[in-house]
């Protein structure tokens, strides 16, 4: 056998040293290149970070020079020259005095274009300056007018604050000095704020958004770390080692064919069934004490075989344990192939397959498989009654034995094979708790089938092994109940028992999930907020019994009229909520229509416990606010919220009726006067049952 193979022994024993030694040489340069370059991100990023938080400072050190210019400057009537005082002194690049209705009335300095940037409120737009702005107070503490201290955004304050925060600066809306803050200015657009990009050009970029104390839109960038001379070094390293390797394989390689040479005869005779096969030992070094170890190998060799039946019993004791521990676990797959790779294993199986009733129970459905080559376990469809895993499914008693002699015939779809055995996956029937209820007979409705094809060495399966398989069916049918019972209280955690819809812990979840793919895919986002109209009414008059009949009729008129992928929830009370992904303003309005027709068309008829009283027909109304994602609000709790609001203006305006969003905004907007005026009176918000 040795003799008729295309790769000498000389050549696998070379071939083995060199893995021996040039992996770990390998593994070592990539983990030290990886390891380096992993840690010159690391600095890289701490570097951004610390010139971030440097600019932050920098930009909050000129804030606070403008303000202080700004007051240096308010009291114009006592000190006229003061403003210009102030532009003299370098507080700021120049100041602007206005008077109570906005007319300037002294500007010292170049006064840059507006807009300009508030140093108090900054916001995402762009802006040609900075500016830090007091009120000017008379001798009775009036305001009568404004002082501005303002620094242009041009590149003299770009490049003061890069030296006073060690990164380079760009404005993303403002002078470019060089073609490469053109192309960080182009990449940190694209960026979310606090995430790294890298341009063309080898530079770390990180966008920097307006907050307090720093009123632009900004980037820094860094230049990335260089690492090809390290990799130079580390490939010569690698070249250098690999030769010396190559020499002394090629050397230990020959020097130890020989002897070798003759412990592969003396295998051939073992492997014949000659266990009196002996190797001369003609030294005392490592292969002359292989020699004796294979001389005494032999002479053990009866004894090991009886020692590893007994530890195979041993093993299928232990099976039992570790099928008792898988049945704790949720993830259904997985525990049926650790049940599977483990029953293989134990019982010598080359292949194996478990099945699963489908939830009508018409079908058995491949599971996971094990050894199955070419085949598509999960296109495995078996009626019960068919083939041989059919046949196991309808009887529930397992079998084992030859296809060719015991039958019964193989499905087309069934994996082939020789010998079988096969066990139902069936819970034991609870037992009779009196000792009088009859005895059943019949085996338990099996639930899937666990089967294993052909042992090694074409032996037939034997009762020791159908036994070692009906433990892990029993172990696998047990997990199956603990993961129904999981995912049962998994749905019900997330259902609202009333009405079936869905809660608002899992209102929260789908509103941050569709919010989140409306903006990677740039689509529309509806939210209905939806309140009974004196519901309170409702549950003093009626009861609370007729109250709750009135959300359940409710809840379902509202999914008679969504799409299947709509949501609706119950926020709380007879509050509602519904998600229309890849709606606007339009498409929510004529649902929203909908549904106040749907509810007001026809009273809601409530049957009374109380006998003979005639059935009670309830009217109801409802309220509803619309808001769409992105249009009013960034977030999801903002358009939640603006819903809300859009609702509360509903009830407001008579109830049984929507408002949307932007209309409710518009006339907020309205209301808002100058510091120190009354304000216009908001519509209060409704308890429940409003």
């Amino acid at each position: 056998m040795y003799g008729r193979t295309d790769v000498t022994l000389r050549a696998r024993l070379t071939a083995a040293f060199l893995a021996v030694v040039l992996g770990p040489v390998l593994l070592g340069a990539v983990f030290v290149g990886v390891a380096v370059a992993a840690v010159s991100d690391q600095r890289a990023g701490e570097r951004l970070t610390a010139g971030a938080d440097n600019l932050r400072a920098a930009l909050g050190v000129t804030c606070q020079r403008l303000r202080l210019a700004a007051e240096a400057a308010a009291p114009l009537r006592e000190r006229p020259d003061a403003a210009q005082a102030a532009v003299g002194r370098g507080l700021a690049r120049a100041i602007e005095v206005a008077g109570a209705d906005g007319t300037p009335v002294a500007v010292a300095g170049d006064l840059p274009a507006r807009p300009w940037a508030d140093c108090a409120a900054p916001t995402g737009s762009a802006f040609a300056a900075i500016a830090a702005s007091v009120d000017v107070l008379d001798a009775q503490g009036r305001r009568v007018g404004r002082a501005s201290a303002v620094e242009p955004v041009d590149a003299a304050l770009l490049q003061w604050l890069g030296a006073a925060s060690g990164v380079r600066v760009s404005a993303l809306a403002g002078p470019q000095l060089t073609a490469d803050d053109t192309k960080v200015v182009d990449l940190a657009r694209g960026l979310v704020p606090g995430t790294t990009g890298t341009t063309e050009a080898g530079l770390l970029v990180r966008r920097l958004d307006p907050q307090p104390g720093q009123p632009l839109t900004l980037a820094v960038s860094v230049p990335e770390p260089d690492m090809q001379g390290l990799y130079a070094v580390l490939v010569a390293v690698v070249v250098c080692a690999g030769l010396v390797a190559i020499i002394v394989a090629w050397w230990l390689a020959r020097s130890t064919t020989q002897p070798l040479t003759e412990l592969a005869q003396a295998v051939e005779r073992v492997a014949g069934g000659d266990l009196g096969a002996r190797v001369p030992v003609r030294s005392q070094d490592e292969v002359g004490r292989l020699g004796q170890t294979f001389n005494r190998m032999t002479r053990e060799m009866q004894g090991y075989v009886q020692a590893l039946t007994a530890s195979r019993d041993q093993l299928r004791g232990q099976l039992g344990v570790l099928g008792d521990t898988l049945a704790g676990t949720h993830d259904l797959d997985r525990i049926l192939q650790v049940i599977l790779q483990t029953a293989t294993a134990a019982t010598g199986a080359q292949a194996g397959v478990v099945l699963m009733m489908d939830q009508a129970g018409a079908d058995l459905r491949g599971q996971v498989g094990e050894g199955l080559a070419g085949i598509d376990v999960t296109e495995l469809r078996l009626s019960p009654g068919e083939g041989l895993l059919g046949t196991v499914a309808a009887s529930g008693e397992p079998v084992r034995g030859r296809v060719d002699r015991d039958g019964p015939a193989l499905s087309p779809q069934e994996p082939r094979c020789v010998t079988y055995v096969a066990v139902p996956i069936a819970a034991p029937a609870a037992g009779p708790t009196t000792g009088l209820e009859p005895q059943s007979d019949r085996p338990p409705a099996a639930r899937g089938v666990l089967a294993l094809y052909d042992r090694h060495g074409f032996d037939e399966f034997d009762d020791a092994d159908l036994v070692t398989l009906r433990t892990f069916a029993g172990q696998a049918a047990v997990a199956v109940d603990n993961v129904r019972v999981h995912e049962e209280a998994q749905r019900l955690s997330l259902t609202d028992p009333l009405t079936g819809l869905s809660n608002y812990r899992y209102l929260r979840e789908s509103l941050r999930r569709e919010v989140e793919r409306a903006s990677r895919f740039g689509r529309a986002l509806a939210v209905l907020a939806l309140d009974l109209d004196h519901f309170k009414e409702v549950n003093d008059t009626h009861g609370h019994a007729a109250g709750d009949a009135v959300l359940a009729e409710f809840a379902r008129r509202l999914r008679a009229e969504i799409r299947e992928v709509d949501f609706a929830f119950r926020q709380g009370g007879e509050e509602f909520v519904v998600l229309l992904p890849e709606t606007d303003a339009g498409g929510a309005a004529v649902l929203a229509e909908r549904l106040g027709t749907a509810v007001r068309r026809s009273p809601v008829l409530v049957i009374s416990s109380t006998a003979g009283q005639p059935p009670r027909r309830i009217p109801v109304t409802v309220s509803i606010g619309i808001a769409v994602f992105p249009v009013h609000g960034a977030t999801g709790a903002a358009v939640l919220e603006a819903a809300d609001d859009a609702l509360y203006a509903a009830k407001a305006g008579g109830r049984d009726t929507y408002r949307l969003a932007g209309s409710v905004t518009s006339a907020k907007a309205s209301a808002e006067v100058t510091p120190g005026a009354a304000k216009a009176a908001q519509p209060p918000r409704q308890s429940r049952g409003g």
